[in-house]
């Protein structure tokens, strides 16, 4: 469970969002190559993808948030989903251990990069076999950490996690899911996005819940901007009228080549996160 007294006063300290800076990667030409279940995946548009992501970088951007844009990588389809490969924090970093082997090889390029950057992230711990640990498995919020033991991060990442982020509050969350993201994340002040039919509200006790039905639960891999603003995919009416109704604006973008991807939007960039 997580520790109420040690995240009392986040919101107020962290002010409005849990990030400023954000690591993102357009994809590469490999991408159609990209592991995935969906069954559109055959059908991916690399041109659009890109524009997709052009306009997702300028809406970061235009929330002000630093972006820092990584190269394509041909030799990892996968690697526009910059939020798998590791935890970046502000003092410090978890580089993960996928739980999905062909995208293994991609954290390594990332801690290159990430040694030539003008802005430094915190000193990086390293997951060991074996555990496994992605990123979309994690959710940060202003009253602890969630980790999905899913498809994708076992029992013993979690643990490893735990450890390495000893004075944190950290809970297992256990899902069918790909990854825990994929039916909720956090939004800001104590309130979370959540599709109730796909991961129980039980296990995020004290959230206040904007509830999504189960048919429009990939809106709720959904990324807090700042000033209210939730960036949520394209086509989804009963998310966006229930994140107005629940005081919030969604900024709604098309990433469908992302999502024949199996991808989100939290899945198209690494933050840094002041939190830890």
């Amino acid at each position: 469970m997580y520790d109420r007294d040690y995240f009392k006063g986040v919101s107020e300290l962290f002010l409005d969002r849990l990030f400023d800076v954000a690591f993102v990667r357009p994809p590469g030409n490999s991408y159609v190559n990209c592991v995935s279940s969906h069954p559109e995946r055959k059908e991916i548009d690399v041109t659009l993808a890109r524009q997709q992501h052009r306009e997702y970088v300028s809406i970061l951007k235009e929330a002000g948030i630093e972006v820092i844009q990584l190269h394509p990588l041909e030799a990892h389809p996968d690697s526009v989903f910059m939020q798998d490969p590791a935890l970046l924090g502000a003092s410090r970093s978890v580089v993960g251990r996928f739980g999905e082997e062909a995208r293994r090889g991609e954290e390594k390029v990332l801690i290159a990069e990430l040694a030539g950057q003008r802005i430094k992230v915190g000193a990086l711990r390293f997951m060991v076999a074996p555990g496994t640990l992605e990123g979309g498995d994690v959710v940060v919020t202003d009253r602890g950490i969630f980790v999905g033991e899913s498809r994708r991060t076992n029992v013993d990442g979690i643990k490893q996690f735990r450890n390495i982020l000893a004075d944190q509050p950290v809970t297992g969350v256990r899902t069918e899911l790909m990854h825990l993201l994929c039916a909720c994340s956090f939004l800001n002040n104590g309130t979370m996005i959540m599709a109730p039919d796909l991961v129980s509200p039980d296990l995020f006790p004290g959230f206040k819940l904007v509830r999504i039905p189960e048919h429009e639960a990939y809106a709720c891999d959904a990324l807090y901007i700042a000033g209210g603003k939730v960036l949520i995919p394209a086509g989804f009416p009963t998310a966006a009228a229930k994140l107005k109704d629940s005081g919030y604006e969604p900024v709604e973008l098309d990433v469908s080549e992302f999502r024949k991807g199996d991808g989100g939007v939290t899945c198209l960039s690494s933050p840094i996160y002041k939190l830890f």
